[in-house]
């Protein structure tokens, strides 16, 4: 469990899908180092969730803009146990940069102590954190029909550093400090407790944005040292009601399509992007995979089909 977390006021909970393993941590000081990437617009995409429709928009929008880089900030496997998909998605990503988020990292080997690797929150009950170490199982076996791949995935690194024009992005799949860690989630970038957390991040990190995923819902905030932009799912849907996933896109240049939101730092542009993909393909892909009973139509069908009960506005910037 992180600092964040633990400053939170959590308890440390070591069931699998709860517990954040030792090996997920990172100083957020590790962070302060020359960036991997550098150029003049970046989209990062977490939270593909296996989904091939999704990806196909996603490459698609951004060879739209020539010079481009994409970089996947972790968890493009999930739904994507047909063994088709799951190569497809694995070798796409990876022809690009990318970090590794929990679900990557479990499916690498075999040890299921740490269930899906999710840590998740109290607030999340058991029934669902039992059906996604489920959903891991089975993804886990899909993985094993593709050793170099699975090989690939666990090398992946846990953070990348992206330099866009002057500003200095840290890309990380849960927050800060650890790989599965939830302090970038809407709620804990609220929450008055948290800003000293937050603030000694960016220091000791010496970035200007954070681009994370993990908490399969998007946030934006800004603040006066910085901003942390939580692209949520760019594979399912992320507000009430809707179809579409979101893609972070940081750049010299405003976005070439209206942002659902976004804010300026050192004059980038830090926004959220609609990623609107084929709804129909993909439901019926997921449907031939997980039909109704199965743990993944239990815990997600209801939002692939209506969206989370989440609003634009709780994701929206809001200036400290």
């Amino acid at each position: 469990m992180n600092a964040a977390v633990e400053r939170l006021g959590a308890r440390a909970d070591e069931r699998p899908g709860r517990a954040c393993p030792v090996p997920y941590r990172y100083a957020p000081r590790s962070l302060a180092r020359d960036p991997e990437l550098v150029s003049d617009t970046l989209y990062v995409a977490g939270g593909l969730y296996g989904n091939v429709e999704a990806l196909e928009a996603l490459l698609a929008m951004v060879a739209a803009e020539p010079g481009a880089t994409l970089a996947f900030n972790g968890d493009f496997h999930w739904f994507d146990v047909a063994p088709g998909d799951f190569e497809r998605v694995g070798r796409e990503v990876l022809a690009h940069a990318a970090i590794r988020g929990n679900v990557e990292t479990e499916i690498a080997g075999e040890d299921s102590g740490a269930g899906c690797g999710c840590a998740y929150p109290a607030d999340v009950g058991d029934a669902e954190v039992a059906r996604s170490n489920t959903i891991l199982e089975r993804l886990r076996e899909t993985a094993r029909g593709f050793a170099q791949l699975r090989e690939r995935h666990g090398a992946l690194p846990m953070n990348l550093v992206a330099a866009v024009g002057p500003v200095r992005v840290g890309i990380v799949h849960g927050d800060a400090s650890s790989l599965a860690g939830w302090g970038f989630a809407h709620d804990a970038l609220d929450n008055p407790r948290h800003a000293r957390w937050l603030e000694s991040a960016f220091t000791d990190a010496r970035v200007d944005v954070f681009a994370s995923s993990h908490t399969c819902l998007p946030a934006c905030r800004a603040f006066e040292f910085g901003a942390v932009i939580n692209n949520g799912a760019a594979g399912m849907p992320n507000f009430a009601d809707t179809g579409f996933g979101i893609v972070t896109r940081i750049s010299t240049r405003p976005p070439p399509v209206e942002a659902l939101y976004g804010v300026r730092v050192r004059g980038a542009f830090v926004d959220a992007l609609a990623l609107r993909f084929d709804e129909r393909r993909w439901t019926e892909r997921f449907l031939a995979e997980w039909p109704e009973g199965s743990p993944a139509h239990t815990s997600y069908f209801r939002r692939i089909a209506n969206g989370p009960r989440f609003t634009f506005a709780q994701a929206a910037p809001r200036t400290a």
